[in-house]
């Protein structure tokens, strides 16, 4: 289980990640299918100019030092951007129906704007929505599911 502000980067086929339920935070998945290594974070937050001490002892917290903490722990298990593939779920709109504080869509923006400044884009995504969905990373073959609130059956994201 990774709690929020969390991030677990592995090789251990044996290991299946998960996230807390997921509001306007953001699950972010990324997968190198060479090297067998995967990861998963669960953002609240998209900028850590917030809070430079909490993004210095919690990266995963903020999307701008999460992202490039997430990476950096991908390639220490020899992981590759050229191989590297992204999934991302969550960025809902749970507490404000107006689009006034409407975080889950600023985290979604910042992110793609981090991914291209590493060279990557999202592979496959279940953004936005007014629904709580839990992301599940399987390290040994790369496939991502979706659990929504109120549903018993697992969405697939994908299947590398």
């Amino acid at each position: 289980m990774i709690g929020m502000a969390d991030i677990v980067v592995s090789r251990d086929p044996n290991l299946t990640l998960c996230t807390a339920p997921l509001g306007a935070c953001l699950g972010i998945a990324i997968y190198d299918s060479v090297a067998r290594v995967g990861g998963l974070m669960h953002s609240l937050l998209p900028e850590s100019n917030i809070d430079p001490q909490r993004a210095a002892t919690k990266p995963g917290m903020f999307l701008d030092t999460g992202v490039a903490e997430l990476l950096r722990r991908a390639h220490e298990l020899q992981a590759t951007r050229e191989n590297l593939l992204v999934y991302v779920a969550g960025g809902g709109q749970i507490i404000d129906e107006s689009t006034y504080f409407n975080i889950g869509k600023r985290n979604y923006d910042v992110l793609a704007a981090l991914l291209g400044r590493h060279g990557l884009a999202i592979g496959a995504e279940d953004v936005g929505g007014l629904a709580n969905r839990v992301m599940e990373l399987n390290i040994e073959t790369g496939e991502v599911r979706l659990k929504f609130s109120g549903n018993v059956k697992m969405k697939i994201l994908c299947k590398p």
